[in-house]
């Protein structure tokens, strides 16, 4: 696995005002370890990774099963080797109240949960505050809690902090926990 992934914590940020979604995810260090550039008028989500802003060497393809769905599912795979690494999929109804994605494994057995860890702050964030309030989604493996997105406050840019830190048993792969944190700034962040 390519030494970008390594880390246990990132932060993202995704450029609001640009014609392009920008997405750079930067390490402890603050050095820059992930970059995408989403593409303009694509039907359906394919969304590339890249270990620099040049888009020299793709680490991580994303891509949704179909063009429109409620419950989309999100095929997360390593480029180098085209060995699908898992997938994401929403929870359509039950992401009215409340965002919430399952965790598939490669064979999509249902590994985990991404949600928004507070039912009152989500729908106060539908109904009222919209971006004013920031999101924090949890990550569970089983009960256990692997992963913590944490939104900053900040009307400029959309910020996260993504941590893996208390994933001492490193049970989640990190990539399908970064491939997490994009669709969390480009799918649920269209809600915005």
């Amino acid at each position: 696995m390519n030494p970008i992934f390594q880390y246990k914590q990132y932060l993202l940020k995704r450029q609001v005002f640009a014609l392009t979604g920008k997405l750079r995810f930067y390490a402890p260090d603050g050095a820059l370890a992930l970059f995408s550039e989403q593409k303009m008028f694509k039907l359906r989500e394919d969304i590339r990774i890249f270990a620099d802003e040049q888009k020299t060497q793709e680490v991580l393809h994303i891509k949704a099963r179909q063009i429109i769905d409620f419950s989309a599912a999100y095929d997360v795979s390593d480029p180098l080797t085209g060995q699908k690494i898992g997938a994401l999929r929403r929870r359509g109804l039950k992401s009215i109240l409340r965002d919430e994605w399952e965790v598939l494994g490669q064979n999509d057995e249902v590994l985990g949960l991404l949600f928004e860890d507070n039912m009152t702050l989500a729908l106060l964030r539908r109904l009222f505050l919209g971006s004013l309030l920031p999101q924090n989604y949890d990550l569970t493996l089983g009960a256990e809690r692997v992963a913590d997105y944490k939104q900053r406050f900040n009307l400029f840019r959309y910020e996260m902090d993504i941590d893996f830190g208390m994933d001492t048993a490193q049970r989640l792969d990190p990539r399908l926990g970064l491939a997490a944190a994009v669709l969390l700034a480009i799918v649920e962040g269209r809600q915005q």
